[in-house]
């Protein structure tokens, strides 16, 4: 069945909506607006939580609803409920009127199509038994306490979610999909003495809960966990100073995403509070920088078959070789650019507004090794795994905070350091990343994006980059 067909399952016929009608409300409350759509959706979710050597909690959630959009020029009417009834919609309609009150727009034309997918729209809910996702708890409980007698706590988490999406259209055109997504996370607390350090690894994509199930997909996690764990609680004070850092690949590209990233979304450039804003087209980083935004890779926690207003996703050219040329759009903000809709529209249940937001944002590895790239550093840091962080997207300024890392001395691998964070300015950065790596990796499927109170699964990705320069914040006296 088809994710149209499947759909229409869920909104006409379960729902009891009647198509054609709801079809001539839509038409009739956006007569005059420049754009807008009906956005139906219906979520399943669940978690289950194991803490202490028990199950601490599990839950289940289902959820349906609709959110109605008119854009008038640069205004949005916008009304969701949800009761999905023809009444609602109506009621929802008479509300987003008012946008358009006195506006005779031309309507937009609908996005393109697509016969793409890039992940399975089963439900990962109802393929596995609830037995089966407690015993995957309990087995990973076990298996970590019995490595390592250092261990004292344990917690793991099972997440998934099936969420199914229609996005109507005045014109008539009619777009679906459906996206399951998956995470797994454990958490470890080892102790010697009286120190007690914690380490954390998590995995996820848009697949079934078959995948996690088997021994050898969870025991990586949760060695990696461990190992994180272990290394902290042999970490000294960090350092402090103005000195070189070396990110390493793979989960370090969230300090990408936050403070380049976000910057190159279209609402901040449009409304020139980037601080690339009026920057297209000129060099904003080193030669061999290259950066991608790419919603199309198969299974990816980040990947779209199409976005929340149903434009297809693509594999949009950022940064290319340190030169800005392109920007991450959604319908409103690339009509009044003059510029195409990008396929980055998103938004995190039907009660929002779609804003232009991330997919799996990328750098493209360079020509260096990872070793040559360590070795160059008489004195640095080296910057394996973040935790949180905040940017200013006006400025560009951001402060990380290290999970991992470790002292760079006389080109070699030092002691592992605790308490390591990471200040500068996104577009200063670029421009000192002086050696790339060519061991691109992206993140293991941890990733969540935060705008404007709303929060929708993203991926990162980097090879190791050696940045010349970083104000590093550390606890050493």
């Amino acid at each position: 069945m088809s994710d149209l067909a499947a759909t229409d399952e869920l909104f006409f016929t379960r729902a009891g909506l009647d198509q054609g009608r709801v079809e001539a409300i839509v038409t009739e409350s956006l007569n005059g607006a420049d754009d807008g759509e009906l956005f139906l959706e219906y979520r399943q979710s669940e978690s289950l939580v194991f803490d202490d050597g028990r199950l601490k909690s599990a839950s289940f959630d289902t959820s349906q609803g609709f959110g109605l959009r008119a854009i008038a020029g640069e205004s949005t009417g916008y009304a969701h409920a949800s009761e999905l009834s023809e009444d609602a919609i109506r009621r929802a309609g008479d509300t987003v009127k008012a946008v358009q009150a006195g506006h005779g727009g031309t309507f937009a034309a609908p996005p393109g199509g697509t016969n793409q997918s890039f992940y399975v729209d089963d439900n990962p809910l109802n393929l596995v038994d609830f037995a089966s996702k407690v015993k995957l708890l309990t087995d990973m409980d076990a298996y970590v306490r019995a490595t390592d007698e250092r261990v004292r706590q344990v917690s793991v988490s099972l997440t998934g979610q099936w969420q199914a999406v229609q996005v109507l259209r005045p014109d008539g055109v009619r777009v679906a999909d459906i996206r399951p997504l998956v995470r797994l996370d454990v958490s470890v607390v080892v102790g010697k003495g009286e120190r007690l350090e914690t380490g954390s690894y998590g995995i996820g994509a848009r697949v079934t809960y078959e995948r996690y199930l088997k021994p050898e997909t969870w025991r990586p996690a949760v060695d990696e966990a461990l190992r994180q764990a272990l290394v902290n609680l042999e970490s000294v004070p960090a350092p402090a100073g103005e000195m070189a850092v070396v990110l390493g690949p793979g989960w370090p590209g969230i300090l990408l995403h936050e403070a380049i990233g976000h910057g190159l979304e279209g609402d901040f450039n449009r409304k020139k509070t980037s601080a690339f804003a009026g920057l297209m087209g000129q060099r904003i980083a080193t030669p061999g920088v290259t950066v991608i935004d790419d919603g199309t890779m198969a299974d990816r926690r980040g990947s779209l078959t199409i976005d929340d207003e149903g434009t297809p996703t693509e594999r949009t050219v950022l940064i290319e070789d340190g030169i800005l040329v392109g920007h991450m759009q959604d319908r409103l903000n690339a009509r009044l650019m003059g510029v195409k809709a990008t396929g980055n529209g998103r938004r995190q249940s039907y009660a929002h507004v779609p804003l232009p937001r991330m997919t799996n944002t990328y750098m493209l590895a360079g020509p260096h090794d990872p070793a040559e790239i360590i070795g160059s550093v008489a004195k640095g840091l080296y910057a394996v795994s973040f935790g949180g962080g905040q940017v200013d997207i006006t400025s560009g300024k951001f402060v990380f905070s290290c999970t991992e890392a470790y002292v760079i001395e006389d080109g070699r691998v030092g002691a592992p350091v605790k308490g390591a964070t990471l200040i500068g300015n996104g577009p200063d950065v670029l421009t000192k990343a002086s050696m790339i790596g060519n061991d691109m990796a992206l993140d293991p499927g941890i990733g969540t994006c935060g705008k404007e109170g709303q929060g929708v699964p993203v991926g990162v990705g980097q090879p190791t980059i050696k940045v010349d320069s970083l104000t590093v914040g550390g606890t050493a006296v």
